[in-house]
């Protein structure tokens, strides 16, 4: 299999605990994130999460749309149910990723969370242009990205109401 997508290092993590808003299937997330080390920090970080969660892993824009769509290989891929972006992205960048999800019926439901090292203003206002939901600029310290990473979680997964998948 060629494509970097759904290694479902597809991580499995939690311990079967989900949060109370949701049913008691998992969330799944897809991470789009070319920089292997920011990636597999953000996996182990997710692995230990107590919301019992699936991480799949897209290395650029070009194999998340496919992903999303499920196109090719990615036929049998799960809807997310949020969406881990980055905007530095090799083949097709996080902007153009975030304005196809956004312009999509289908897609632009799932939230969005811009996880990038830019803080150039005209970013942040072109990303909320595009309707993400959130901005995040990756501090550059081990220990201050993983409590980023734990915050997203426990905002995401644990306080906020995420939409069912509305279509398979």
């Amino acid at each position: 299999m060629r494509n970097n997508v759904n290694r479902r290092a597809v991580l499995q993590s939690g311990d079967a605990t989900t949060h109370g808003l949701r049913d008691s299937s998992p969330i799944h997330i897809l991470l789009v994130e070319d920089n292997q080390g920011d990636a597999r920090l953000t996996l182990e970080v997710l692995k230990d999460f107590k919301v019992a969660n699936t991480v799949s892993l897209a290395k650029d824009g070009v194999e998340a749309l496919a992903y999303l769509h499920r196109q090719g290989d990615f036929a049998d891929a799960p809807h997310p149910d949020l969406i881990l972006l980055d905007l530095n992205l090799p083949r097709k960048d996080g902007h153009e990723v975030l304005a196809e999800i956004k312009e999509d019926p289908d897609l632009r439901r799932i939230p969005m969370v811009v996880l990038t090292t830019s803080q150039a203003e005209q970013d942040i206002l072109n990303v909320y242009n595009l309707h993400a939901n959130c901005y995040i600029t990756k501090p550059g310290g081990l220990d201050q990205f993983m409590a980023v990473v734990k915050s997203i979680e426990d905002f995401w997964l644990t306080k906020v109401q995420l939409p069912k998948e509305l279509k398979e």
